[in-house]
C-alpha cells in the first residue's frame, strides 16, 4: 500500500487510497444504509454510519493512522448516492471545502 503523507495530500486523494484497500468499509457502509432506509429513515448522517460500523464490526483498516478517519464519512456519503443516485438527499451533506 502506497504511505501517503497525511500533510500534502488532498483529503479525496487519501479518501480514494483508503477506500481502495479497505473495500470492507464501504461494504459495510451500503449495508447498515440500507438496513436505514428499510426502517423508514428519509434522512440519515453518514457519521453515524461510520460509527456503526467502527462500534459493530471488527473491521480492521490500513493505510490510516484511525480505523476510519471521521473525515471520509462525506466522501462515503457522496459514493453511496453516485452508485444509488435515487437516494439523493438521503444523507445530510454540505459544500465540501478539502479537497
Amino acid at each position: 500500500m502506497k504511505q501517503l503523507n497525511f500533510l500534502e495530500e488532498p483529503l479525496l486523494v487519501r479518501f480514494q487510497e483508503f477506500n481502495r484497500v479497505n473495500p470492507e468499509v464501504y461494504k459495510l457502509f451500503k449495508k447498515f444504509t440500507f438496513q436505514m432506509i428499510e426502517a423508514g429513515h428519509t434522512k440519515i448522517g453518514s457519521k453515524m454510519i461510520i460509527e456503526r460500523i467502527r462500534w459493530e464490526s471488527k473491521i480492521k483498516t490500513e493505510g490510516d493512522i484511525y480505523k476510519i478517519n471521521n473525515n471520509y464519512s462525506a466522501y462515503y456519503a457522496r459514493l453511496f448516492i453516485r452508485d444509488f443516485p435515487q437516494y439523493q438527499g438521503l444523507f445530510f451533506t454540505r459544500e465540501l471545502k478539502a479537497y
